[in-house]
């Protein structure tokens, strides 16, 4: 175990922060209104009494938007938690499928799938882990017989009061950074390199973001108004659900 270097963590952050903001803007450029419009609930829209088409653009959006960026900065995440490890531990990135992690610690071999947060998957994704769990130790012990291996759901934020899942841990949070560092601290101190140019990058994002707005509230406008700027909300409906 070596100790951890701060300014090679900060180094790496903001090496890599924009990696997180060209995604996002990328994504928001690929986004096609028609396309979120079939994964939303018109019927909602209709009884929370929205009357405006740019509420309910911007309410599907946003919602969409939101999910997107947990995904890629969860993505993010999960590489600068590898690249901490091996500093530390000399962890690398697995080459077994489903396992994001793989790194020796006081002879045990430790096999971690890292999320964003705590409440990521439901039971059948769950049962899914600890089955590529499973998977992933019969496959170690299979090239060495007397390895130790302990599986880790590893989460970068949040908590659980109860690690011990039997087959496997789940360390969220400062337990998480803890168990892949060394450092205690580390949970706060990874806080502040994160925010280098984000000022700057949300500005180009929010630009973006304004201009897909004005297009899409013009798409819906054409699209699913009626010529007094009502909306018909059979023709949504029909869009939406219709066979």
């Amino acid at each position: 175990m070596k100790k951890l270097n701060l300014a090679d963590v900060k180094q790496y952050v903001e090496e890599n922060i924009s990696v997180f903001h060209d995604k996002r803007i990328e994504r928001l450029g690929k986004l096609k209104l028609k396309t979120v419009l079939k994964k939303k609930n018109p019927y909602l829209f209709k009884a929370k009494y929205i009357l405006s088409a740019e509420e309910i653009i911007r309410g599907i959006t946003d919602a969409f938007i939101s999910s997107n960026e947990e995904t890629i900065f969860g993505d993010w995440l999960e590489g600068l938690a590898i690249f901490i490890n091996q500093k530390v531990y000399g962890g690398w990135k697995s080459g077994i499928p489903n396992i994001d992690l793989e790194f020796d610690k006081n002879e045990i071999r430790y096999i971690v799938n890292i999320k964003s947060g705590p409440n990521w998957g439901n039971s059948s994704q769950i049962a899914k882990m600890r089955s590529d769990f499973l998977t992933a130790k019969k496959t170690l012990r299979t090239s060495n017989s007397g390895l130790v291996v302990e599986a880790v759901n590893g989460c970068c934020y949040g908590k659980d009061r109860n690690p011990d899942k039997g087959d496997y841990f789940k360390y969220c949070g400062q337990q998480f950074w803890e168990f892949i560092s060394g450092d205690d601290k580390l949970f706060t101190e990874i806080i502040e390199p994160l925010g280098h140019r984000a000022k700057e990058k949300n500005d180009f994002f929010q630009e973006a973001y304004n201009k897909m707005i004005n297009q899409f509230t013009r798409e819906f406008l054409n699209d699913f108004c009626r010529k007094d700027g009502s909306i018909d909300w059979e023709k949504l409906v029909i869009f939406n659900s219709g066979k």
